[in-house]
């Protein structure tokens, strides 16, 4: 609003200059009263540029102000972002070792999460047993339903151990019970029925 006085005001005076000089040459004004009208209108000059540049430092300071605000919000967002946890796996929740709201801090456990649509049956072979199997194998897994029997699925040997080891005190097998056996992996797809923990046991397909 005060530009635009200015500006008006500016485009008077040049018209009032621009009369007197006129009328100096035609000898019905003074040369004082020219001189009177060109300080008006550098005065009028010098208060439009003054208007111009606190405008213009205004808009400076209003644009750095607003940038600054901008890179606070980012950063509130990016620290919103990262109180967020994600599980890097696809799973089910096994275990929680804390409540919703409680405190987190880097390097805390905050649950033990499980993927149960794909499980894996560890098995012990001996070596006359280990010869006759490879990776990527088909085979039957059987789970152990208690009562209703075993639940048979499908299976893939997903892993064989290069070294022999003792065999656990936890398992049984139908023969002799062997000093040293390989353990192996199978892949089973859970339908649901099959939980971490239960007994299985595998046999060679054909």
């Amino acid at each position: 609003v005060q530009i635009a006085g200015i500006q008006q005001q500016l485009a008077t005076a040049n018209y009032e200059k621009e009369r007197i000089e006129k009328l100096v040459k035609a000898d019905a004004a003074t040369q004082k009263q020219l001189d009177d009208a060109v300080s008006q209108v550098l005065i009028l000059q010098k208060q439009l540029r003054a208007q111009k540049e606190s405008l213009e430092k205004n808009s400076r300071g209003v644009t750095e102000e607003s940038t600054s605000l901008e890179l606070q919000i980012a950063q509130l967002n990016d620290q919103i972002e990262k109180c967020r946890i994600y599980s890097p796996i696809r799973g089910t929740v096994i275990v929680k070792y804390c409540q919703a709201g409680e405190f987190a801090s880097t390097g805390k456990a905050l649950f033990k999460i499980a993927d149960v649509e794909k499980m894996f049956l560890r098995a012990y072979m001996t070596s006359d047993q280990i010869t006759k199997i490879k990776l990527g194998q088909d085979v039957d897994v059987y789970s152990d339903q208690g009562r209703d029997g075993y639940k048979k699925s499908n299976g893939k040997i997903v892993w064989i151990s290069s070294k022999a080891e003792f065999t656990p005190k936890t398992v049984q097998t139908q023969d002799e019970r062997a000093n040293l056996v390989y353990a192996v992996k199978t892949l089973v797809e859970n339908d649901g029925f099959i939980k971490i923990g239960m007994y299985g046991k595998l046999k060679f397909k054909g």
